[in-house]
Parts: C-alpha cells; structure tokens; sequence
C-alpha cells in the first residue's frame, strides 16, 4: 500500500512488541471467509521498505509503504503450486508511525493495511481493492 504526502501531526512511536500486538490483533481480526483460505502466507514486521523493495515498486522520492505483498496470487497459482516459500505480507512499522497521529489511528492504518494487502494476495489489483472498500475489515475500537 503506497502512501505519499506530508504528515504535519503528532508521529505515533510505539514499541515494536506493541506494533507487532496490533498487527497480531488486526490478523486475527480477518473475517473467517477470508482468513480461512490464507494458506502459506507469513506476515512480517520490518522498520522501512528496503532501497530493492522501493526500487522494484518505482516509488518516487515521498513516496512510501504501509505494507507490501509478495509472492504469487492465489488466481496465478497452477496445480504445480506446492513446495514452494511461503508468500510475505511485510507492514513497516515506521511509515505507519510517521502517518498515525494517534495509537487508534495506527491501530486503524495498520487493519487497512492487513486488507490490502490480503487483497493482493486474493489476486486483486488496486482498481479491485478500492471497488471492495465497502467490505473492507472494520477498524477496531
């Protein structure tokens, strides 16, 4: 999930225990008809997209990442699909701090990122997953 702009409020800098709770939370908050099916999938926790990640994506210069998807879609996978890595979902920790002006608007960033970013590993492009907003996961509170 890319995201460019200047944050002119309050940076929200928790612990990465406490990041990772809420990433823990807002996974396990994934509606059973789509968390049922997430197979082979691991969700990481890093700072900050590394200068690869931003250079394969093309981001420019204020450009950043809340979360990124890599791996293969379930819609891409054949029936050759077994023995392979696990596909990664990454949220980074430091853009979503930078962002959040608040603990619940980091908590809210980080659910709406988990969405997005299962919804690339559905096989949906970004024109797909703003078309789904409406069946997004509900922000905790």
């Amino acid at each position: 999930m890319a995201k460019s702009g200047c944050y002119t409020g309050e940076v929200t800098e928790i612990s990465q225990k406490a990041f990772r709770d809420i990433v823990a939370e807002a996974i396990d908050s994934i509606p059973p008809r789509y968390a049922s099916h997430i197979n082979n999938v691991a969700f990481v926790v890093e700072d900050a997209p590394t200068d690869e990640q931003r250079h394969k994506l093309r981001l420019a210069p204020g450009h950043t990442l809340f979360g990124l998807y890599e791996g293969i879609p379930m819609t891409k996978r054949g029936n050759n699909y077994n023995l392979v890595l696990p596909d990664k979902i990454t949220l980074f920790k430091q853009p979503i701090e930078t962002a959040s002006n608040s603990q619940q608007e980091l908590k809210e960033i980080v659910q709406q990122t988990i969405w997005h970013e299962v919804a690339h590993y559905y096989g949906l492009d970004h024109d797909a997953i703003h078309a789904l907003e409406s069946d997004k996961i509900p922000p905790s509170g």
